[in-house]
């Protein structure tokens, strides 16, 4: 290997992809245009005041674009061959682990070819950092894709602090011990200093897996690791992530997009009341368990006269298997729902296989009587604090999924196993007719947690933890290793 390059830049963000997306110019030429999403407007004040470098990949199998400057942003993009899109991302990332984190809800595939490619990936990604920061700078690294980095860049650059957050959960020993893997796993991520989660569950489960996987001994939120001249300390602990909570409520009060909202309610054709979903098409976000629970609630009549829930399924993923199959299953239940209950000018579900901006995203939120968020299993889920942070009118109720990391924050929400159809359907029915004052308390409360708790904020406690927190090398422990 060739010797690591210097450059200066004081902070480094390694995530997956790039913060910009490659769009036709004007002339026919090749743009940048920043992607929307919390981790950009987080990090974006940082990484100007420090004069930071964002690595990640376009999202495109091909050559990398050079080092550029997009949006005020210094970009270093990484090129992805079409095999290895095929073995580390469609492979890897999305048929192993993304299965395997989110509770076998699909069965997760097992190649070694697929392994040998994300260990590649991973090199190459903990090289472009090692290249990118300067003496002493503070790297953070994000989420499952990128596992193997913090060991692979500690292991060439020894000076820089590691911060790695996850933002997908990290599965219970059981589930976790069936990847072929799991050590290397395990001791990638130990090269950070700092590892961040999404609920204190994720935290433990990982730390249960530095014992059970690695052998490590683990204090409270700590585990220790023997290294050349010494012993270091990770601090594993949970950091909920959030959204940019006044910008999203300063959208929700333009007049433009109340107008919409208007206009979206007026299309509907007087409605006697609107739900909405809003998902990736995912197989864990309970789309199906949602649609099942709603039909038979249009059937029954529960709900009223002419209720309508409009589901956004923004497209996924749509060149592996089990995403595609997905898409079939949800539009034969969306067609059988419209099908047995529709008329003529009314359709009980409004399927939207698209992608929207913020604005129309508000003004669906705006025109939500009630909101359904309910995955089988998720990190976080930021819709259901879009939905709360568009809501400065303080009416709407949310029904989310215990299975979420948001339940444990936003307590004025309507929890619901999503697994429970009969429970699902009598929360739904809760929801839809809770009284204004209930709703206005359970708001109230929800958007107070938003405010203090924004994506900024969350950022900041989680550098200033890795910067204050987390001490340098140590001398060795005196107490003995587990065995």
């Amino acid at each position: 290997m060739s010797p690591i390059k210097q450059h200066d830049r004081d902070f480094v963000v390694v995530a997956s992809r790039l913060p910009v997306d490659r769009v036709e110019g004007t002339d026919g030429g090749q743009e940048w245009r920043p992607s929307p999403g919390g981790l950009v407007t987080a990090l974006e004040p940082v990484m100007r005041a420090a004069g930071g470098a964002w690595i990640g990949w376009s999202g495109d199998a091909g050559p990398a674009p050079g080092p550029f400057d997009a949006d005020g942003l210094h970009l270093v993009g990484l090129g992805l061959s079409e095999t290895e899109v095929k073995r580390f991302y469609e492979g890897f990332c999305n048929a192993t682990l993304w299965p395997l984190y989110h509770d076998v809800i699909a069965v997760p595939q097992f190649h070694r070819s697929w392994w040998d490619a994300y260990v590649a990936v991973n090199r190459r990604f903990a090289e472009a950092a090692a290249e990118q920061a300067a003496p002493g700078a503070t790297v953070w690294v994000h989420d499952y894709q990128l596992q193997l980095v913090p060991k692979m860049l500690r292991e060439q650059r020894g000076d820089v602090r590691i911060g790695f957050f996850n933002h997908i959960p990290f599965p219970g020993y059981e589930i976790f011990a069936q990847l072929p893997w799991r050590r290397q796993v395990v001791e990638g991520l130990l090269g950070a200093d700092l590892l961040g989660f999404q609920r204190r569950a994720d935290a433990t489960n990982f730390l249960r897996a530095c014992r059970r996987a690695v052998g490590l001994t683990t204090r409270g939120s700590t585990v220790r690791v023997s290294e050349p001249g010494g012993s270091r300390e990770i601090h594993a602990a949970a950091f909920p992530i959030s959204i940019d909570v006044k910008g999203l409520a300063g959208i929700a009060r333009r007049d433009d997009v109340r107008k919409r909202s208007r206009e979206v309610c007026d299309a509907l054709g007087e409605p006697g009341l609107v739900l909405l979903g809003v998902d990736r098409l995912d197989y864990t976000k309970g789309i199906l368990h949602r649609l099942r629970a709603y039909g038979e609630l249009v059937a029954s009549g529960r709900l009223g006269p002419r209720p309508v829930l409009i589901q956004v399924a923004s497209p996924s993923r749509e060149r592996v298997e089990a995403y595609r199959t997905l898409r079939d299953e949800v539009e034969v239940m969306v067609g059988r729902i419209n099908g047995e209950h529709g008329e003529v000018g009314y359709a009980p579900v409004h399927y939207l296989h698209q992608s929207y901006p913020r604005e129309e995203m508000a003004a669906l939120y705006l025109a939500a009587e009630v909101m359904l968020v309910t995955p089988l299993r998720d990190g976080m889920n930021l819709v259901a604090k879009e939905y709360v942070a568009c809501r400065n009118d303080e009416n709407g109720t949310l029904v989310l999924s215990e299975f979420t990391g948001a339940a444990d924050e936003l307590a004025g929400a309507f929890l619901v196993n999503p697994h429970d159809i009969d429970g699902l359907k009598d929360t739904i029915v809760r929801a839809a007719q809770t009284s204004p004052a209930e709703a206005r308390r359970r708001m109230r409360a929800m958007r107070k947690r938003l405010f203090e708790y924004d994506v900024a904020r969350w950022a900041a406690s989680f550098l200033e933890t890795l910067e204050g927190g987390i001490s340098a090398a140590q001398p060795a422990a005196a107490e003995p290793e587990a065995s």
